[in-house]
């Protein structure tokens, strides 16, 4: 993207602000052949429940995203309890479930308390039994809480959709582009607007806390380094060298940054100490380095370079080691975002003049193409592993896409105006 030298008009918005015109639609686009059938009975309700999305449903639809599970309709259940003695388990397994989540919700004063059970419907034997309570305007918290509890209890993983997404949308506003960087729940509700610029606004990156985010805007006419607090709205510009500034990655302690840097002519990779802004040089090749991000042991880091003729992915198993070229399944391979156990590296794979999302597994260095779209870009690895988010094309529109991390299931978030790009996956709560 050349610089541009054309100010940018931004506005800052707090916690308070205002959703976007359009919180991200949802769209079950194909699901996994050996997904886990289980049922989740509407909770009962005793109080005055907020109206709005039940909280049943807001879990309903966090298992069916996964692509781990097949969710039974409502309309389709022979009975709808609420506790263990309402439970007749050969109903279930003549509806051939797996597993039935039972509960009920009760309101007292300004706060709504869940009781939830999960049960084995083979085994007959309660495997899940809790409470939690939140707000009865935060609701939707609840349910997701419920659903990242169950994914546990079934899977031995940690849920994740209590996280949230961060990502950039593109529309016109008088004829102008408005790019605004947004944050939502992990299926695009709830969205807010972080910042808005008429100047391009690239890859934003999570610090492990959550609590704040990086990225590059171009609001003073070319590529600069913001860190973002999101509690607060305070930006704190990092890294503002001349040329180009890019591509940051926050370290597993959040005390520092990866970035790409061209002040001394070329784009190679720098780690900045955020505490007293010194820079250390981790590479140094004629060729062009760039979208470094840590590996899962902190203390090496995959970047793409093309010091082999093409794009292609490079790892260092520590800051000083020797780079090892990883991917060799086509003339172009970028932007690669590990795992956090070690075992694959994902990233944009061409492919006959098409670009989907590879990964290479790095024990035996075998190469698999998860997608099917053909204009993918931007892969971002769900905390525990078990999904992948990317930006793609739908009926000429940017999208993104959720697949379960072997791609054998997928969702698209597509924005209900414009274009939506450049996702980035939060952490797990702390």
């Amino acid at each position: 993207m050349p610089l541009r030298r054309l100010l940018a008009t931004v506005v800052l918005f707090s916690l308070a602000a205002a959703s976007a015109h359009g919180e991200l639609l949802i769209r079950i686009t194909e699901g996994a052949d050996s997904a886990i059938p289980i049922s989740v009975v509407p909770f009962a309700e005793s109080g005055a429940i907020p109206p709005g999305d039940k909280v049943s449903n807001v879990v309903q639809s966090d298992l069916t995203m996964s692509g781990e599970f097949r969710t039974l309709s409502p309309e389709k259940m022979l009975s709808l309890p609420s506790k263990r003695e309402e439970v007749f388990f050969r109903d279930w397994r003549l509806l051939g479930q797996r597993y039935v989540l039972v509960g009920g919700l009760t309101r007292s004063a300004d706060r709504v308390q869940a009781r939830y059970e999960l049960f084995d419907v083979n085994t007959e034997e309660r495997i899940l039994g809790e409470t939690a309570a939140a707000p009865a305007s935060n609701m939707r918290s609840l349910a997701h809480h419920i659903s990242d509890k169950v994914y546990e209890a079934i899977t031995g993983v940690r849920g994740a959709f209590s996280t949230k997404l961060a990502y950039i949308t593109l529309d016109t506003f008088n004829g102008k582009p408005r790019y605004r960087l947004q944050v939502s729940d992990v299926d695009g509700k709830r969205a807010r607007i972080r910042l808005e610029s008429e100047e391009p606004l690239l890859s934003p990156a999570w610090s492990p806390d959550g609590k704040k985010l990086a990225y590059v805007s171009f609001e003073t006419g070319k590529p600069v380094i913001f860190v973002h607090e999101l509690s607060s709205g305070k930006r704190t510009k990092i890294a503002d060298f001349p040329g180009l500034n890019s591509a940051p990655a926050w370290s597993e302690d959040g005390r520092s940054i990866l970035m790409t840097l061209s002040k001394d002519g070329n784009a190679e990779i720098y780690r900045m100490d955020l505490q007293n802004r010194q820079l250390t040089k981790l590479t140094s090749h004629w060729a062009i380095d760039t979208e470094a991000s840590w590996d899962h042991t902190g203390e090496g880091l995959f970047f793409t370079s093309d010091r082999s003729g093409g794009p292609q992915i490079y790892h260092k198993k520590s800051t000083g080691a020797e780079p090892r070229r990883i991917t060799f399944g086509s003339r172009y391979n970028a932007r690669p975002r590990p795992d956090n156990d070690g075992k694959y590296v994902y990233y944009v794979h061409q492919r006959d003049r098409a670009f989907h999302i590879a990964r290479t597994n790095l024990k035996n260095g075998e190469e698999t193409v998860l997608t099917r779209t053909e204009s993918d870009e931007s892969p971002s690895v769900s905390p525990n592993g078990r999904m992948l988010i990317y930006a793609t094309k739908h009926g000429g529109s940017s999208v993104l896409t959720v697949i379960s991390a072997d791609g054998g299931a997928a969702y698209s978030l597509p924005a209900s105006e414009g274009d939506v790009r450049e996702p980035a996956w939060g952490p797990l709560a702390r």
